[in-house]
């Protein structure tokens, strides 16, 4: 018996059609997953099932039968006791999410006193009981302060707290973990599932990753171009993915076996939603359509095990091994941007090409060499603005970059990461410490000292749409620092096309603005700008997050090129452990402002000695669906305005003792070049 059941859902915006004939069940205390890119009209179908659909958009047809009932055919009075007390729902972005000038108490009260018959006293119990129930430490005290006051991940549990105060039968969780740290991540899945195997609540997750749906699906359904294309349960997709759509978002997965190598990608795009379609939707993109697929809707087909897949092909894709690590799918997939492996094992393909081949060996001399770096801001109160404390963002930060190399500098958010980056470029001046740029000491010289040093290290930031003036065209962003650092470079015009050609976009597209764009172009744009002034050093700060994984392979795949043609040296800062499996030399691990390990990536990713390490790895969701042996990490990190004394990770470590609280333990060293400050390693 399902507890929903949705049969030919299809949403029309004017002539565009996001969502065009959807159907699946979910039963009660089942986890579905709908998988796919941006843009293939998963979260569009979500806010169909809850009525919540913006002004412009109609469902043109279909049903959704929740509980016995017709939501579609539901007053808007009757879906109000639905919205909550039915059906509940996560949305992907909890800051937005949230009202701002009310406390977190008086939002879950409002959900309560909508769903429930809880009053005053009574309705602010439950509350606290709820936000104990989420694991959110300290719930009263909670209660009364406001959501900019509370971190990621627990902004993401009072969503889920809200979400629950109208015990839901259903839960519809949007990219519930997108952009959070692994640790955070974990800590909100194991939430999530603990919740619907205890009360029964059925579980709709919406989701890009497919760690995450390995972790937590019942069943999975792939969705491209407003259309299921695959069904299947979990074990079965995992074990064999049967649409070429499925296949290739396995392939473009990075690992460390296919360090070395390149990434598949997908060519092309998501088409968009207004696009008419005769056939297959996927067919641009396929390397095995055939004629029927560009004339003929594929129907559904059944495969043994529950699986179904809309497509032609009789054998729509070769079997793949669920497991990280393992060779990817050996049929080929069409050359040039879409390029993917050849009928060649992937160690073979990265003795041909790739990172680890052509990156310069580690010499004497580090490009980038920083010791003690300290970057603190003061805390000021008063009338007279007194400082009364100090935030130590960065605490004694040290570290060496090669030339030709890349170093991940890999940790939690608010660790300080970005405010480490950004002080070793002097975009932030630090407090103190010393960073020097191919032996030249940065942190003495003024600014006009710094200008023609800038040309040697640029920085990719986070958000390209952000760090890309929505005023100026293309070609004038990236001529912009040519024309800043290097006047006497001559035409910038010919070299900003040159460039485009070089990140794998068209010389023609210099005159568009950067709205123009998807977020994987904008990222290409904003390497492209780096890259204009021949820079020695680029510091890439998450320019993978929040990416589709088809378009990170593509991502992955140029700075792999970059690095390769123009012996870049790379200062990855990230928090996903896969891309850094993949590309990174060495690993630099941060907690609390401070390195806590570093070492080779085989030192630091397989055999980890910091506590701290062990539980980010295990924290990783895997696509095998195994879990990691360290326990997973409880609690947020301390305030860096306040760090704990002796070992700042000890509030969260399993192994802490007395010695542990005493002092900051003094560096280990282990190996060739493991570093570890922990006295349990």
């Amino acid at each position: 018996m399902s507890i929903l059941s949705v049969k030919d859902l299809s949403i029309h915006i004017r002539s565009a059609r996001p969502v065009d004939g959807v159907s699946f069940d979910i039963a009660p205390g089942e986890c579905f997953t709908l998988l796919g890119e941006s843009g293939c009209g998963k979260s569009m179908t979500a806010l169909g099932l809850m009525r919540l659909l913006p002004a412009a958009a109609e469902v043109a047809g279909g049903s959704v039968m929740f509980a016995g009932r017709e939501l579609l055919a539901l007053p808007e009075s009757g879906m109000r006791d639905i919205r909550g007390g039915g059906i509940g729902m996560i949305f992907q972005e909890p800051a937005t999410s949230l009202n701002p000038v009310l406390t977190v108490g008086r939002q879950i009260v409002e959900a309560l006193e909508l769903h429930s018959t809880l009053r005053g006293a009574a309705a602010r119990e439950r509350a606290e009981e709820l936000l104990a129930q989420v694991g959110i430490p300290d719930p009263r005290r909670r209660l009364d302060e406001f959501p900019f006051q509370l971190s990621g991940g627990l902004r993401q549990r009072v969503m889920i707290a809200i979400a629950l105060a109208g015990a839901p039968r259903l839960l519809i969780a949007d990219e519930p973990t997108t952009a959070l740290d692994v640790t955070i991540q974990a800590q909100v899945l194991d939430l999530l599932d603990d919740l619907r195997r205890t009360q029964g609540m059925a579980l709709l997750l919406i989701t890009h990753d497919l760690g995450v749906v390995a972790r937590m699906a019942d069943r999975v359904g792939v969705m491209y171009a407003g259309q299921l294309v695959e069904d299947a349960p979990r074990e079965a997709f995992f074990a064999r993915p049967a649409h070429p759509y499925s296949v290739r978002l396995f392939a473009a997965l990075p690992d460390a076996a296919r360090r070395g190598g390149r990434l598949a990608t997908i060519p092309g795009s998501v088409p968009p939603a207004d696009a008419r379609h005769a056939g297959c939707r996927f067919v641009e993109r396929c390397g095995e359509a055939m004629a029927a697929c560009r004339n003929e809707l594929p129907p559904w087909r059944e495969i043994a095990g529950g699986q179904r897949v809309r497509c032609h092909l009789a054998d729509a894709a070769p079997a793949v091994e669920a497991k990280v690590g393992q060779p990817s799918p050996s049929f080929p997939l069409p050359e040039g941007e879409g390029s993917s492996l050849p009928p060649l094992s992937l160690r073979e393909r990265g003795r041909e090409r790739g990172i680890g081949d052509t990156a310069i060996p580690a010499g004497e001399t580090p490009l980038l060499a920083v010791a003690d770096l300290q970057v603190h801001f003061p805390i000021r109160r008063g009338l007279l603005q007194r400082a009364v404390g100090a935030v130590r963002a960065v605490d004694g930060l040290s570290l060496q970059l090669m030339p030709g190399r890349t170093l991940a500098l890999v940790g939690e958010s608010g660790c300080g990461k970005t405010t480490a980056g950004k002080a070793m470029l002097q975009l932030i001046r630090p407090t103190a410490g010393s960073v020097r740029l191919a032996g030249v000491e940065l942190t003495t010289r003024s600014a006009g000292e710094l200008r023609p040093l800038r040309a040697q290290m640029q920085m990719v930031f986070q958000d390209p749409f952000a760090s890309l003036n929505p005023r100026l065209r293309i070609g004038d962003i990236i001529a912009e620092g040519m024309l800043a650092l290097k006047p006497d470079a001559g035409d910038a015009a010919p070299a900003s096309a040159a460039l485009l050609e070089r990140v794998g976009l068209r010389a023609d597209m210099a005159a568009r603005y950067p709205h123009e764009f998807s977020g994987g172009q904008r990222q290409r744009i904003a390497i492209a700008r780096a890259l204009a002034v021949s820079p020695q050093l680029l510091i890439c700060d998450e320019p993978t997050s929040a990416l589709d994984v088809s378009v990170q392979a593509q991502i992955l795949n140029l700075l792999s090129d970059l690095q390769r043609d123009l012996k870049l040296a790379y200062l990855f800062i990230t928090h996903n452990i896969a891309v850094v499996d993949y590309l990174a030399h060495d690993v630099a691990v941060m907690y609390l402002g401070r390195v806590v390990e570093s070492g080779s990536a085989d030192e630091v990713l397989r055999s980890p000695r910091h506590p701290y390490t062990k539980a980010l790895l295990a924290a990783v969701p895997r696509v095998d669906g195994a879990r990691g042996e360290a326990p997973k990490l409880a609690g947020d990190m301390p305030s860096p305005a306040n760090p704990p004394s002796g070992c700042h990770f000890h509030p969260r470590c399993p192994r802490a003792d007395a010695a542990c609280r005493a002092d900051y333990p003094a560096a280990r060293h282990f190996g060739a070049t493991q570093l570890v400050r922990c006295i349990k390693a």
